[in-house]
């Protein structure tokens, strides 16, 4: 009631029109120059400052200013311009005499001010929430950039774990401004949890090895690998599954938990990558001057590597043989590579040990019948 009472007593004193008109007047000046002038440049300061505090720093590589945080601005300014303006429009209401009408208003609004305040407070969770995600996939990407150790695809999968992180706590939150219990939620969650997860056990297990499979990093698309059941360059890495075309062509799609699970031989990942070819030569043969032979064949192949050096080593006495391990290096390797070389050495050791009158044997066997075996 006082507060009424002196607003009564300032209106009073405005008793003439003309003074009201220019209160009036006076007020909307002030209320579309504070929200058209005023508070778009601070909201938009504000926005900058925040920015530049958050996203410059010196471990972050390249230009800080190519960062930015999609915050929405403009919805900001326009709710501050609502605000000012209503409140422009209450005072103005008070200058011609609608007292009861501003205190009903004003009570009505304070009714509305808990409300108000968890809505407030909800909408700057969301908004924290959006600026962490934006301030995260900036520093993702720019690490991405830096240290060239994340594909792509790589970076989408931590984005999106970090972004369901990011929300649920957002969510959690939320829900406790407004007086809801989240335990109940994550009882019937955990249960629900329990129930897929028993008949989604496979694809579950392959989700999460598919994550420790981009965090290890045992092989990389491109790469040539031999698992237990597969071998082949690899095409593609998913979550779920990792794609290997083998060497006929075929596309074999393994799940994550079988690749995890697995002994993973990886040919590509030192550049180079040692063949052998075993070759029989005859007993009645020298074996230094066979092996001298067939490594002087090996040397002259163009699909190998000079160093380290083709090597020939006697590994066995066959049946009908001494066996000769021919030893050699190619780069880049792949199964195609490695077919060609394997291909090309066949062929100069053939040649070359022709040319030097050794013999490569072959298994013989002697037959003999009833009657041969009474004759002797």
């Amino acid at each position: 009631m006082r507060v009424a009472h002196r607003v009564q007593s300032i209106i009073d004193a405005l008793a003439s029109t003309q003074a009201r008109l220019a209160v009036t007047a006076a007020l909307a000046v002030v209320a579309v120059g504070a929200a058209w002038l005023v508070a778009p440049r601070i909201i938009r300061g504000v926005h900058r400052q925040l920015t530049a505090r958050v996203l410059t720093d010196d471990r972050i590589p390249g230009d800080p200013t190519a960062f930015s945080i999609d915050f929405p601005t403009g919805i900001v300014v326009r709710l501050t311009q609502a605000v000012l303006l209503a409140a422009a429009a209450l005072l103005a209401l008070l200058v011609w005499g609608y007292v009861d009408l501003v205190m009903l208003t004003v009570a009505s609004l304070a009714d509305l001010l808990p409300v108000a305040v968890r809505l407030a407070v909800t909408l700057g969770i969301a908004g924290a929430a959006l600026v962490t995600l934006d301030v995260v996939d900036a520093r993702i990407t720019a690490y991405a950039e830096a240290s060239d150790t994340l594909t792509q695809h790589q970076q989408g999968v931590v984005f999106r774990v970090l972004q369901i992180t990011v929300l649920v706590a957002a969510g959690i939150a939320a829900l406790t401004i407004w007086g809801v219990d989240p335990s109940g939620l994550l009882v019937g969650a955990g249960f629900l949890g329990i129930v897929i997860g028993t008949a989604a056990r496979t694809t579950i297990g392959s989700l999460i090895a598919g994550l420790v499979l981009m965090v290890a990093r045992p092989f990389e698309i491109g790469d040539w690998i031999a698992l237990a059941d597969a071998e082949g360059t690899v095409t593609d890495i998913t979550v779920v599954n990792t794609r290997v075309r083998n060497p006929s062509g075929e596309e074999v799609v393994i799940p994550n938990e079988n690749v995890l699970n697995a002994t993973i031989t990886n040919r590509t990942s030192l550049d180079r990558l040692r063949l052998s070819v075993a070759v029989g030569v005859d007993y009645d043969a020298d074996i230094e001057t066979a092996e001298d032979v067939i490594e002087d064949a090996i040397t002259d192949v163009s699909r190998i590597l000079d160093t380290p050096a083709p090597q020939v080593v006697p590994t066995a006495l066959g049946d009908s043989a001494i066996v000769l391990e021919c030893r050699f290096w190619i780069t880049h390797p792949s199964p195609a590579k490695r077919s060609m070389a394997t291909a090309a050495v066949v062929r100069a050791v053939k040649t070359a040990l022709d040319d030097a009158d050794i013999d490569i044997p072959y298994p013989h066997r002697q037959l003999l019948t009833e009657d041969d075996s009474l004759q002797a």
